[in-house]
């Protein structure tokens, strides 16, 4: 039975990228408009591509590089495979390629859902939605197949080999390594590209020039345009790509873990199993991933809306619609999955409190409980971020004293909503490790992600929908297809803001589960805080994330100067600009947000890189004992998770607020009794607030939650450096053990061998 359940997840993710492929077709098939909007578009995927391709062009050196680090490394530590090396590279060609997928679908997407609008709001939101289904499947689809095609080739590759099974985790360790290395650069290079462009075509467009945004007379509207494709459609399908592969992992190793435990107190006549299948704990992760992509595709059918005169309410509620039922259909199928691969009675090591007895059904609890969280925390979002919502409300009535007290209102929100956000965390952290040790947290994890094509879709519809109403905007389209793109995309900017805390919440839920698989493989029994050493490393993981920021928000500071300097440039020298006669020069801005995105990218991935490389090796040459580093770096994971996860909701949740207020304005809104529109002081203001929150959640924000998993990940690929396996293991004493299988009735006993080496 395990020979077929190892494949049903190929299975689905080879029917989930077909079915990517027939919606990708039929999306190309639709109209793309009149021969100004086409021309736009091409702009658009130009400059998207260019960037794409520069961006990986130097991400080749970084890959080979670290590739060759790898190699040497695992020739010099014994448990470390050299296959690690060819992992790290194929997951870094996945994790590239699964952000081109979403870039090149978005800017082909873009033009027909400005097309469509001319017909109606439920046609765009038909298109734009598919060009989000096709990233949101891809991505999925290519996670999955990429982690269990390499886990099946490194099964069979070590078989026969001491340790086998854990010799092909450490392996696939490197798959997730290099999609996370990717990730980085291509979060904080896509984000830093995009929010320049912005930056620069607000300050200069619409406040000094007082033109309206996306107005063709900036010449920086193209670049802020190819910007919300290469940030946040490339660089969060690079990001869920490798926060699907993490999450999957870490389950995947604690399920190794619990294993070994199970089989350990078998053979010392203290336990018996009973039930489940062979290495069901181990493919139980990656069968409920599998299982998702299809549910996402069941999901993403039923999101739809017939009025078209529909308002945001209806597109969000139908929105909300495809999400809860994947959600639902996710929660049954985990329970008859985790019922039929687990056996009924487990036992586990939980840290501190020796071995536990926990049943399957508790580790179903623990996946509802990610399910849980995934849906309460775009709750926690929605309300902070949402238009017409309290917190909304109340940034724009303090727009109308001016720009300060905006700023102040919208740094109060991002602090304050991490309150409900870390109580839920801390809350589903807590009740998963209750029903079943930090297995329970790493599947609840994997729950969670399970909706990943689902959550991908909903936020990729957002940039497409906002490309559409920029389009319709240089085009000179009807007032009526801007206003219906207009509505796509102030829900787009609310699930843009929910997807960013859901990668949050995956984020901090995944860190854990790798923890606990670092401190399980460097065999330390636990990280003591009242050691200097370990203290010291605390206090600075708390550091990086902080500094982290400030390079990201100073390179995004960076490259706007230059494109405001050339903003005002052409709008001084190029005849005619204001008036709709000269032409700008929309290629060198595009330049400019390209050559300066890459040159400072370089910094924030590094620090991320190198500090706990640093931690883990430095400290050998003063001699110090390698268990005294494991905890300096356990130390240094903990204080990076703990304060990346603050920043990362602050920032998102700001941010996504001083979007909405300033949005509120196009609307119309009531201060003081009076309706203010845009155009107005508060919006002007409120405009200020918007730019200061631009690289708060595009750039710096939504890197907090690779920057966190990317740590965890270089720990555990150093974790055998550190502490390594011990000789005399138990599984050394007993490689093989007989489970066995009770069928409900207790009337027939099928023995199945478990060879875990």
């Amino acid at each position: 039975m395990e020979s077929m359940m190892i494949y049903m997840p190929i299975v689905m993710a080879i029917i989930g990228l077909l079915f990517t492929a027939i919606k990708r077709n039929w999306i190309m098939k639709q109209d793309a408009g009149d021969g100004k909007m086409k021309e736009i578009s091409d702009h658009i995927y130009t400059g998207a591509l260019a960037f794409l391709n520069a961006e990986y062009k130097l991400l080749t050196v970084f890959v080979i590089i670290v590739s060759i680090l790898l190699f040497i490394v695992s020739t010099i530590v014994p448990s470390t495979h050299w296959m690690i090396v060819i992992a790290f590279i194929f997951g870094a060609i996945f994790s590239a390629y699964a952000g081109n997928i979403g870039m090149k679908i978005a800017t082909r997407t873009n033009v027909r859902t400005t097309q469509a609008a001319k017909t109606s709001l439920p046609e765009a939101l038909k298109i734009s939605f598919g060009g989000g289904t096709v990233m949101g499947l891809g991505v999925a689809g290519l996670a999955v197949l990429g982690l269990t095609g390499f886990f099946i080739f490194f099964h069979n590759y070590f078989a026969g080999e001491e340790k086998a099974m854990l010799i092909t985790l450490e392996a696939l360790a490197g798959f997730s390594l290099g999609a996370e290395s990717i990730a980085l650069f291509a979060r904080v290079g896509g984000g830093i590209y995009t929010k320049a462009a912005d930056v620069g075509a607000d300050l200069v467009g619409k406040v000094e020039a007082d033109i309206p945004e996306d107005d063709p007379r900036n010449p920086a509207t193209i670049a802020d345009n190819v910007g919300d494709n290469v940030g946040d459609v490339a660089g969060m399908g690079a990001d869920l790509f490798g926060s699907y592969v993490a999450t999957v992992l870490a389950a995947m190793l604690l399920g190794y873990y619990l294993m070994e435990d199970m089989i350990s107190e078998s053979v010392s006549g203290t336990f018996e199993i009973v039930g489940g299948i062979l290495n069901g704990p181990i493919l139980l992760p990656m069968s409920i991933a599998g299982a998702g992509i299809i549910i996402s595709m069941i999901g993403t059918m039923l999101v739809k809306i017939t009025d078209n005169n529909a308002k945001e309410n209806k597109v969000m509620a139908a929105l909300n619609k495809g999400n809860i039922t994947s959600i639902l259909l996710v929660a049954i199928s985990s329970y008859f999955l985790t019922i039929y691969m687990l056996p009924e009675i487990m036992i586990m090591d939980f840290f501190g409190e020796g071995m536990q007895k926990f049943s399957s059904l508790e580790v179903f609890y623990a996946s509802l409980v990610g399910l849980l969280v995934g849906g309460l925390i775009s709750s926690v979002t929605e309300y902070y971020t949402g238009l017409g919502k309290k917190p909304i409300l109340k940034i724009v009535q303090q727009s109308s004293t001016g720009a300060a007290t905006n700023i102040i209102s919208g740094l109060a929100t991002g602090m304050i909503s991490t309150f409900p956000s870390i109580l839920l965390f801390a809350g589903a952290i807590w009740a998963s490790y209750e029903f079943a040790g930090f297995y329970g947290v790493a599947m609840s994890a994997s729950a969670m992600m399970a909706t990943t094509a689902m959550q991908l879709a909903i936020d990729a519809f957002g940039p497409i929908a906002d490309n559409a109403g920029g389009i319709a905007e240089m085009s000179e389209q009807d007032p009526v297809v801007r206003e219906r793109t207009d509505i796509l995309d102030s829900v787009g900017n609310t699930t843009a803001a929910t997807g960013k805390g859901f990668a949050i919440a995956s984020a901090a839920l995944t860190s854990l589960a790798l923890f606990a698989a670092y401190v399980t493989f460097t065999e330390i029994d636990g990280i003591n805080i009242f050691k200097a050493p370990v203290l010291a490393m605390l206090f600075i993981g708390g550091m990086v994330p902080v500094v982290f920021s400030a390079l990201a928000m100073n390179a995004v500071g960076k490259a706007a100067m230059e494109m405001v300097y050339e903003v005002r440039r052409q709008f001084k020298e190029i005849p005619g600009i204001m008036e709709g006669k000269g032409k700008p020069e929309y290629d060198k801005c595009v330049d400019i947000s390209t050559k300066a995105s890459l040159k400072q990218m370089m910094a924030p991935g590094l620090l991320t890189i190198l500090f706990p490389l640093g931690i883990a090796f430095l400290p050998m040459l003063f001699g110090m004992d390698n268990k005294e580093i494991a905890e300096m770096l356990g130390g240094y994971m903990a204080g990076v998770t703990v304060s990346g996860v603050l920043w990362a909701i602050f920032q998102n949740n700001a941010g996504g607020a001083w979007d909405n207020a300033k949005k509120s304005f196009e609307a119309g809104v009531e201060i003081n009794g009076e309706m203010t529109y845009k155009g107005s002081e508060a919006h002007k203001a409120s405009v200020t607030g918007d730019t200061v929150g631009d690289p708060f959640k595009d750039t710096s924000g939504p890197s907090m939650n690779i920057l966190i998993k990317l740590t965890c990940l270089i720990g555990l690929v150093v974790a055998p450096i550190l502490g390594g396996h011990a000789e005399d293991s138990h599984l050394e004493k007993a490689k093989e053990v007989t489970i066995e299988h009770v069928k409900e009735d207790n009337s027939e006993k099928e023995e199945t061998s478990v060879i875990l080496d």
